[in-house]
């Protein structure tokens, strides 16, 4: 398939012409686009009044920002008056559409797409289009590039994806977005694109209906890990001049490597790349609603379990891509 070719189908079908037709996808306090249920069966959504309580967009289920997202939501819960209603949704540019819409007020989004959202460039979608209301409240952790396939497959770089059939990501995702700038920026045009979450994409490469995926979360993830507990998978590195072709196309990729045993039977360092994972809320969600959450995240982050060795009040800043809500000033400036 010719790049060009996709990028167009990607942009037709995710509103490339207005952020409106990204917030769209889901309707205000409706579970997430993805089929697989936003609301996590919590009562997040039935106690307090309109003032107290706050929608928070994640991502799929077989992602890292869902069940990330639930864990903040009992954080926050537990230490202040808010409730949280946490959405499965198609993850980064569907989350600008939302903010920018109201529909949400807190969101996980990658630093890249934020950064594209608030100036209205770098993707179509955005393009002379600015979500001028979108603002940071704090970066959490690295999300891995992950390219993922099963051993009998016989791919082993970028360049045996080439006839390929290859899943990209949730259709409007910033999985989708980083996938279709990689594979544009080694030269692979020829393949045949699918979309969806994680989950189904594992599902798809057990089932033989596809080649490889891109998943873009904080490794380890839980997809790709019950992938791997029934089947031999390899993870595909991003290395050499491959690495150096995509960081020189897409400043915002860093270097980053999974670890060995991250994955069963993935046993040496694999070396990728990675964006930022952010918490993003738009300008009319009040100061003190932004403080409060902002510091219960921050003053409880040993309630938490996942990507700790990464979230901190002090690393809160770095590789913040837009400018940060008045109330998450704040608390990481005090």
């Amino acid at each position: 398939m010719n790049t060009e070719s996709t990028r167009r189908r990607f942009l037709e079908a995710s509103g490339a012409a207005s952020i409106v037709g990204l917030a769209g996808c889901i309707d205000d306090g409706s579970p997430g686009s993805d089929g697989t249920g936003g609301d996590d069966g919590g009562d997040g959504d039935g106690g307090g009044d309109a003032e107290t309580r706050l929608t928070w967009d994640a991502g799929g289920t077989g992602g890292t920002y869902y069940p990330l997202s639930n864990e903040i939501k009992t954080v926050v819960e537990e230490n202040t008056d808010f409730t949280l209603t946490v959405r499965s949704t198609g993850a980064s540019v569907e989350n600008v559409g939302s903010l920018s819409q109201g529909t949400a007020d807190f969101a996980l989004i990658q630093n890249d797409i934020a950064s594209f959202a608030k100036n209205g460039t770098g993707i179509e979608a955005f393009e002379d289009n600015p979500i001028e209301s979108l603002r940071g409240v704090a970066t959490l952790y690295p999300e891995t590039i992950t390219l993922v396939t099963l051993a009998e497959n016989d791919i082993s770089s970028l360049s045996d994806l080439s006839g390929a059939t290859i899943t990209t990501g949730d259709l409007g995702s910033g999985t989708q977005v980083n996938a279709l700038q990689i594979l544009e920026s080694v030269g692979i045009s020829d393949f045949e694109e699918q979309t969806a979450g994680f989950s189904q994409a594992s599902e798809q490469l057990a089932n033989g209906d596809i080649d490889a995926a891109f998943v873009v979360g904080g490794w380890p993830v839980g997809a790709i890990e019950d992938l791997a507990n029934t089947n031999d998978v390899e993870i595909v590195p991003i290395e050499g001049d491959d690495r150096e072709a995509v960081k020189e196309d897409a400043e915002w990729f860093a270097d980053d490597t999974i670890p060995a045993g991250t994955y069963s039977d993935v046993d040496e360092d694999v070396d990728t790349v990675a964006v930022q994972a952010m918490i993003a809320t738009h300008a009319d969600v009040p100061a003190d609603t932004v403080e409060t959450v902002t510091g219960a995240i921050f003053d409880n982050v040993d309630s938490l379990s996942i990507k700790t060795d990464f979230i901190s009040a002090d690393s809160a800043q770095d590789g913040m891509s837009i400018e940060l809500h008045e109330g998450a000033s704040s608390y990481l400036d005090a």
